[in-house]
């Protein structure tokens, strides 16, 4: 297997079963990402953002996050990205170096097939191998399904923010979700 790709994973969708490769992301995958994320900002409350990216703004994106070997995970399925996952830093102070916040985007047309589980499956392993401690997701409060997926995967709601973003005519709040891992094994303070 390539370094950075995992098995095809099977996910059943209708009775049909679907390959869905879940890998690393390249640069030829950013245009698929871009178009995932501008729906999400153009067409949902995941993102609290008012106007779509452009390609150069995902391509910086994406060369910030591999100078700093931060993941971006996309889901392939017949050559096309169907959705996509990473995390980042939650602060940008030093004690915070076992935090990341992590983020799940699907293709519109792909939501509610497993697809997200199969790549926060992949997000977390990648985030033990890693020496992450802890994930923390910021999520709308009204994404019910999002939550959802959290809690499958032992996500817990240590916070609820009232009212903290405007979008689409009306307030949003936002909840924190966190997940506690074993790792790392020997933690330092330096």
């Amino acid at each position: 297997m390539q370094a950075g790709k995992r098995k095809a994973s099977n996910t059943y969708c209708n009775n049909k079963i679907m390959a869905i490769d879940i890998k690393a992301a390249t640069a030829k995958d950013l245009e698929g990402i871009l178009d995932i994320y501008n729906d999400a900002i153009l067409n949902t409350t995941a993102v609290y953002n008012y106007k779509p990216h452009t390609l150069e703004m995902r391509k910086q994106w994406f060369d910030e996050k591999q100078e700093k070997g931060l993941p971006i995970l996309v889901a392939v399925e017949n050559d096309a990205v169907i959705g996509f996952a990473t995390y980042g830093p939650y602060r940008p102070w030093a004690a915070y170096k076992y935090t990341v916040e992590s983020s799940v985007y699907i293709s519109p047309h792909h939501k509610g097939k497993g697809i997200a589980k199969l790549l926060y499956a992949a997000l977390i392993a990648k985030a033990e191998e890693q020496d992450v401690h802890t994930i923390v997701a910021g999520i709308d409060a009204d994404n019910a399904i999002s939550i959802k997926l959290h809690e499958h995967f032992g996500f817990k709601q240590v916070a609820h923010f009232k009212e903290v973003g405007y979008k689409f005519d009306k307030w949003l709040d936002l909840v924190f979700m966190q997940l506690i891992l074993t790792t790392p094994h020997a933690p330092t303070g330096e």
